[in-house]
């Protein structure tokens, strides 16, 4: 729910603004929204005891920046009991960015450390068809195969040993 209420703040961020203006609001944004992880500073920020323009100075004295778009969106969070979806409006942000630049960001799964060749390869066919700037990370786990996960083209591709011998075992037994 509080996604989709991200949602429309970013479009209202969005409207008649460039690209570097909206990629520098996301910056700060993402700034605050990194304070989220604090325990302190979500009990400050839910406290009915700490005033309104208190918690929006809190939140501004994140940024160095003195920046009026942001301090007007603080603003009108705080005024609408809305400052828990700051770190939503930054996801929301990145993937607008994203999808306005055309490039995206990825992550390969797999159990075993592959080269940065085999990740250059990978990064540069996926970029290929689908058009796009691509960036890789790999995720070492315990995914028995390899899986490349695009979120914002909500991609997902993946290769897992034991589907395939399980989907081996059951074409031979359709066979016979």
């Amino acid at each position: 729910m509080s996604s989709l209420i991200a949602k429309r703040y970013v479009r209202a961020l969005l409207k008649d603004q460039s690209i570097d203006k909206v990629a520098d609001l996301y910056n700060d944004i993402k700034q605050i929204a990194s304070a989220y992880a604090d325990e302190k500073f979500l009990s400050i920020i839910s406290s009915s005891e700490v005033s309104i323009d208190a918690k929006i100075d809190l939140i501004v004295s994140f940024v160095d920046k003195n920046n009026d778009q942001l301090k007007n969106l603080i603003k009108i969070l705080a005024n609408n009991k809305r400052l828990d979806i700051i770190p939503n409006i930054a996801d929301e942000l990145k993937k607008e960015i994203a999808i306005l630049k055309n490039s995206y960001e990825g992550v390969v799964y797999t159990n075993i450390k592959l080269n940065e060749n085999d990740l250059e390869s990978i990064q540069d066919k996926f970029a290929k068809k689908f058009n796009i700037t691509l960036a890789l990370t790999q995720n070492i786990c315990d995914y028995d195969g390899i899986k490349v996960d695009i979120e914002g083209l909500g991609v997902e591709i993946g290769f897992s040993k034991e589907r395939l011998k399980s989907q081996m075992i059951e074409h031979i037994l359709k066979a016979v």
